[in-house]
């Protein structure tokens, strides 16, 4: 039984990383538009062949099979941080869309109401998520998309 090294065992893990990166991005892309997932399917391209070297180039240079696997690595979590932030703002204005038909006085009760300042929790509790995002939307914060109900109405209390 050969001995693993420190070497082996963070090349082993690196290149897996990438071949994961790889293979989440490919799927991520085929719920973008077209030019972002063109971009993000090449760079998917790039970690795959990242995470597949030849035995003899890991044995020669594992550093730089490391180093070309997690920089495959960091430019999708960049690819992919840079569609996120376009993503959310897509994502709200269908919901808006919809929410505005079925409760129309909801909404504009609901919209004055943060200007003044905090909403007690009472009021909060009775809204619907999608409310609670919009609330959070008109107040300016980031990365309520992926909040429960009790996380929004924490955030906008």
């Amino acid at each position: 039984m050969a001995k693993t090294t420190k070497n082996t065992t963070a090349t082993d893990a690196a290149l897996q990383a990438a071949a994961d990166s790889a293979k989440d991005a490919k799927k991520l892309a085929k719920t973008l538009p077209k030019k972002d997932a063109k971009a993000l399917r090449s760079l998917a391209d790039d970690a795959k062949k990242a995470s597949s070297p030849s035995k003899k180039s890991i044995k020669r240079s594992p550093g730089e099979v490391v180093g070309r696997a997690i920089a495959a690595v960091a430019s999708i979590a960049t690819a992919v941080g840079r569609t996120e932030k376009k993503k959310p703002t897509a994502k709200q204005s269908k919901p808006a869309k919809q929410s505005k038909p079925s409760t129309p006085p909801a909404a504009p009760a609901v919209s004055t109401t943060p200007a003044t300042g905090a909403m007690p929790t009472d009021d909060l509790s009775s809204l619907t998520v999608a409310q609670l995002r919009t609330l959070a939307s008109e107040a300016g914060h980031t990365g309520y998309s992926r909040h429960t109900k009790s996380q929004l109405i924490d955030l906008l209390s």
